[in-house]
Order: structure tokens, then C-alpha cells, then sequence
């Protein structure tokens, strides 16, 4: 019968604390683990789509050595330099 309506309380916030997913991103980005493109602000993984997708499937189906795939990671590669990113 009791109406009382029990919500949990939270710790008080102060301006020093962040969100547990905001902490996590910061001390990647201490650590230098979440690199994101200069241009378009995605990270790697997400950045150059097309070339990414015709290199994957060329690889995939005809091997790391073929020249044709060869040249497709290497315009997978110009398109990540383009982004920002400090490929090799």
C-alpha cells in the first residue's frame, strides 16, 4: 500500500568526473589507440569504404600477391594518407 516512489540516488557530481564512456575515449586517446582521420574525423576503420570493400573482396579471392589486389590496397592506402593517416 505504500505509494512512495523510491528512486536510486546518485553520487553527487562534481566538475572533475566524466562519464564512464568518456573517461574510456580520453585515455585511448592518451594512449594513442583511437587515431581518427584529420579530414573527416572517422576512424580508420571507417574511413575509405570503396577501396577498403574492393580490396577486401580482391584479396579474398585471389590472394594478398596477385598484382591487381596489389594495386588495390596500395589506392586503399593513397585514400587513408588522404584521411590523415600515417600509413606505411
Amino acid at each position: 500500500m505504500g505509494n512512495s516512489s523510491s528512486t536510486p540516488s546518485l553520487p553527487p557530481s562534481s566538475s572533475s568526473s566524466s562519464s564512464p564512456a568518456v573517461v574510456v575515449v580520453e585515455k585511448e586517446k592518451e594512449k594513442g589507440q583511437q587515431k581518427v582521420g584529420i579530414k573527416s574525423g572517422k576512424r580508420i576503420c571507417c574511413c575509405c569504404p570503396e577501396t577498403k570493400r574492393a580490396r577486401d573482396a580482391c584479396v579474398l579471392n585471389n590472394g594478398e600477391d596477385d598484382e591487381n589486389c596489389k594495386r588495390l590496397i596500395e589506392l586503399h592506402k593513397e585514400c587513408l594518407r588522404g584521411e590523415g593517416f600515417d600509413v606505411k
